[in-house]
């Protein structure tokens, strides 16, 4: 089977590659490698463009014939989306609608969504339900809402486009056998930066409030693998083409752990100790972002391997002092 992956040289798109190609599917990454890298593509052929090149991506879908699509390109610092919205609205929604276009033109009917647990702003209930209202407090969030909202519509258009859309909790780690991991510059996810402050490579990690209500004052979030959110987008295709049903999962794995918790665990695993500094507050961080993982689990028959925070440290650890 013929999957298109935009996106595909990034962080999470790239392990999604690589899992693709080891279970057999034929592979074509779409990626200006704007934040993805060329060596991060594992299997297939890489086609360095940007999804506003609407010749490119016509092109592609003539030549490459794909049977499905998996979106992963997006802007995804959330500080630069307050700052530049409107990079944020034309990269994360005029160019979805572009490819989403470009699929229609070309008879492709099935959609695999990277989305965020962003979309919900700061939830009311914890764990937070796939049923939960979307209330997104930044652009990005918007961003995704937004065409999570398109999707839907698109869906009941009676055009056969059916999706399946993953919102994302805190995704962490690296692969396993260590050939592709995190490669983001400037990054603001805490498990990267507390190795790169192990690694000395920053000077110290700064906590951003230690006043919430979470048992040692600081906010509390559900990380998964990489390498398990993975496999859930390998199921979510399989469940859209043998279901035909467009759907909504959570992807996270339904407990959370705190700052100060991911923090003893890399000292623990990196045996390094290095700074960490209090910090203020950053508006709009919920206390406490756990999903609820009942449907996924049900729906979807995902069974997560690495659910455990020290493994997950240390496979960000042992890529990190490759890089």
């Amino acid at each position: 089977m013929r999957i298109l992956v935009t996106g595909g040289a990034g962080y999470i798109g790239s392990h999604v590659v690589k899992l693709l190609g080891e279970r057999g599917y034929e592979v074509i990454t779409y990626d200006n490698l704007s934040t993805g890298h060329e060596w991060a593509v594992l299997y297939g052929k890489l086609i360095r463009a940007d999804l506003g090149d609407r010749e490119t991506l016509r092109k592609v879908f003539r030549e490459f014939r794909p049977q499905a699509v998996m979106h992963f390109a997006a802007h995804i610092v959330v500080p630069e989306s307050v700052r530049d919205p409107l990079k944020y609205y034309r990269n994360n929604v005029v160019h979805t609608l572009q490819l989403l276009e470009t699929m229609e033109e070309f008879g492709v009917k099935d959609f695999i969504f990277s989305s965020s647990a962003a979309v919900y702003g700061i939830p009311e209930k914890i764990p937070v339900p796939e049923t939960a209202p979307l209330k997104p407090i930044n652009p990005y969030g918007e961003t995704k809402a937004t065409v999570e909202r398109i999707l839907r519509d698109l869906s009941r258009a009676g055009t056969g486009f059916r999706y399946v859309s993953l919102r994302y909790f805190n995704v962490a780690g690296a692969d396993p056998e260590g050939r592709i991991g995190f490669a983001y510059p400037d990054p603001t996810h805490l498990i990267i930066r507390a190795v790169k402050t192990a690694k000395g490579e920053l000077e110290r990690l700064e906590i951003f409030g230690t006043d919430y209500p979470t048992p040692d004052g600081t906010c509390i979030r559900d990380f998964i693998h990489v390498t398990d959110l993975a496999e859930a987008h390998l199921l979510a295709l399989q469940y859209l083409l043998e279901t035909g049903k467009s759907e909504i999962f959570n992807c996270g794995y339904g407990h959370g752990y705190s700052v100060l918790e991911v923090i003893r665990a890399v000292k623990k695993v990196t045996g390094r100790d290095f700074p960490v500094v209090e910090a203020p507050r950053r508006p709009g961080d919920p206390p406490v972002l756990v999903a609820e993982n009942r449907k996924i689990r049900e729906r979807l028959g995902w069974r997560p391997r690495y659910d455990d925070l020290e493994f997950i440290v240390r496979t960000a650890w042992e890529w990190e002092k490759r890089t």
